[in-house]
């Protein structure tokens, strides 16, 4: 794939505070058009991977691109194509909504007729046409997403990037922002997005990043990423998890993986056959007490805890 093919593209990006590496040479390639989802645990490097895209961190090291060229702290040229909304964005509660984007058109430099066309448009897109006029300060979480998503896209960029665009709302708001994000995907734009949702990643998402501890665990489109896993998951709650219940589950012939979290075994399986009678047996006889017990097709959460437990090392093989 060539490189103009990609809205992203880092090449061991690192970015140290102090003894912390926040991230650790990152390689990234986000490709133009699509939807990419990046995640991770608190602390894994998401939000200052995202300031340095943006151009509002300066890396220790590595080279980052967004299409084709390289992003500077002190050149704001080199961010005219990227759109930002921060996580939980604070506007002034005395403007209106169409007051603030005008603010913000006069920032990005944009004439009275540029602002006269382009605000209405984008208040329309967002879904906040007859409450243009109102304050901020009345609009609810769902809405100051929404005049926040309206202000990243009014430079007309041709890369939108969203930190936690889904963070604090109630399930209609996510489902607004959702099929927002959506929208605003099939205008051309490239959408990057940070969010620790991982139902609604798999609702927006054709593409997924997940990182912990500044570095890539998995990168690929969705479908294969949820490739990584078997055809089922099964989910075991127990009283107490020992060593030994681990142990007998693991030596059944069908089990390719498990790891835990807490008091839960998580099964990975690679048939498609209900085997819960089997592992029930296999854990009872290891004197396992099993409180509840599920079987499932692999979803990225699964992926998302084996690939982080694995990496912190909570995952048995």
């Amino acid at each position: 794939m060539r490189k103009l093919d990609y809205a992203i593209e880092t090449s061991d990006l690192t970015k140290c505070f102090d003894s912390l590496v926040a991230v650790n040479k990152l390689n990234l390639k986000v490709q133009k058009n699509s939807i990419h989802g990046f995640l991770g645990p608190n602390g894994a490097g998401k939000s200052t991977t995202i300031k340095m895209i943006v151009g509002l961190l300066r890396p220790n090291s590595g080279s980052l691109k967004v299409f084709g060229q390289e992003v500077h702290v002190d050149d704001a040229n080199s961010r005219l194509n990227i759109g930002y909304m921060p996580e939980l964005p604070k506007f002034p509660k005395h403007l209106k909504g169409a007051e603030l984007l005008d603010i913000y058109g006069r920032m990005h430099g944009m004439s009275e007729q540029e602002r006269a066309e382009q605000i209405p448009k984008l208040i329309d897109l967002v879904g906040l046409k007859g409450r243009e006029n109102d304050l901020i300060g009345k609009y609810s979480k769902g809405m100051q997403q929404r005049i926040g998503i309206a202000q990243a896209l009014l430079n007309n960029p041709e890369l939108v990037v969203l930190d936690e665009p889904s963070i604090g709302l109630d399930p209609v708001g996510m489902m607004e922002v959702r099929e927002l994000v959506k929208t605003v995907s099939k205008e051309g734009l490239t959408v990057f997005l940070s969010s620790h949702l991982l139902f609604e990643v798999e609702q927006m998402c054709d593409h997924v990043t997940i990182l912990n501890k500044g570095i890539v665990l998995a990168s690929d489109t969705l479908e294969n990423v949820s490739h990584k896993l078997g055809p089922a998951i099964i989910h075991v709650d127990l009283l107490d998890l020992s060593a030994a219940v681990i142990t007998a589950v693991k030596g059944l012939g069908f089990v390719s993986g498990t790891w835990r979290t807490g008091n839960e075994l998580l099964v990975q399986v690679n048939t498609y056959n209900d085997v819960r009678a089997d592992v029930s047996r296999a854990v009872t006889s290891a004197g396992g007490v099993i409180v509840g017990m599920s079987q499932k097709n692999a979803n990225l959460e699964d992926i998302f805890i084996q690939l982080v437990t694995k990496d912190d090392g909570g995952k048995t093989q």
